[in-house]
């Protein structure tokens, strides 16, 4: 008798267990909130989307000790990328006028120079220069490059200011240094003489002769410097520029002749 009896309880324990089944595959899991405990594995997922929405710290710059961006870490502070394409401002005053200068200055270049073909290029210049043609930000600079195409330009259309500059670059200082005086007893006679005759004109007629004798002097003193200049003479080139001073001063002065308006002769 107890065999059949132990059969029934088994039998009763298998039903009960597979009524518990049904019941589980037929349960529906509550929505999650944040109270529901987290296995590890959910934990680990949640840790890295967290991770990936955080943005990442730059690491410090070993040579500032300061975090930065890695596109600007461990940048020299003693040059600026901008440095290497910004426009290099013309280092002498022939170097503006490419087109009319190639050469540059003696004695690579000529010194005598075609002001018209340099006017021509300073007025392109400048029409590019013009500061009312840049912006805000850049209108200091551009008036600033604007003064020094028309000191350029001003210096190298006049063949005194020309020598003078040439002589500057090379160390020698004469547009403004009074001791730079011809000792020639003649040539100051000569320049006396021009003097006189300028102030005792009458009319403009009387100047006329004067003025031709004037222009070839000052020809021939343009073409010592040239060839002075040429073979890097400094020292004839500083005598010649002198003298070319007295007779541009000379052709000023018939110039601007008035009569009985008194002559200074700047030298």
């Amino acid at each position: 008798m107890l065999v059949p009896l132990e059969f029934i309880r088994l039998r009763t324990l298998k039903v009960a267990f597979a009524a518990r089944r049904v019941r589980a595959l037929s349960y529906s899991a509550p929505p999650y909130s944040r109270e529901t405990r987290q296995t590890p594995g959910m934990r680990s997922l949640r840790f890295t989307q967290a991770a990936l929405r955080t943005p990442l710290r730059q690491a410090p710059c070993s040579a500032c000790a300061h975090r930065m961006p890695s596109s600007r870490r461990c940048q020299s502070t003693s040059t600026d990328s901008s440095d290497s394409t910004a426009p290099k401002t013309p280092q002498t005053h022939y170097a503006f006028f490419p087109s009319t200068l190639p050469s540059g200055p003696p004695p690579a270049g000529r010194f005598n120079v075609d002001t018209t073909a340099l006017k021509r290029e300073f007025l392109q210049l400048q029409a590019r220069a013009h500061p009312d043609l840049h912006p805000p930000e850049n209108k200091r600079k551009a008036q600033a490059l604007s003064a020094r195409i028309n000191e350029a330009y001003k210096t190298l259309q006049n063949p005194l200011l020309r020598a003078q500059y040439l002589l500057s670059l090379r160390g020698v200082e004469v547009a403004e240094d009074e001791t730079a005086k011809v000792d020639d007893p003649e040539l100051l006679m000569e320049v006396l003489e021009a003097r006189e005759q300028i102030e005792e004109a009458e009319s403009e007629e009387d100047l006329v002769e004067m003025k031709e004798e004037n222009d070839e002097r000052i020809q021939a003193s343009v073409k010592v410097l040239e060839e002075a200049f040429e073979k890097d003479d400094v020292t004839t080139a500083k005598s010649e520029a002198v003298k070319l001073r007295y007779w541009i001063n000379i052709k000023e002065s018939l110039d601007g002749w008035e009569k009985g308006k008194p002559v200074v002769l700047e030298h």
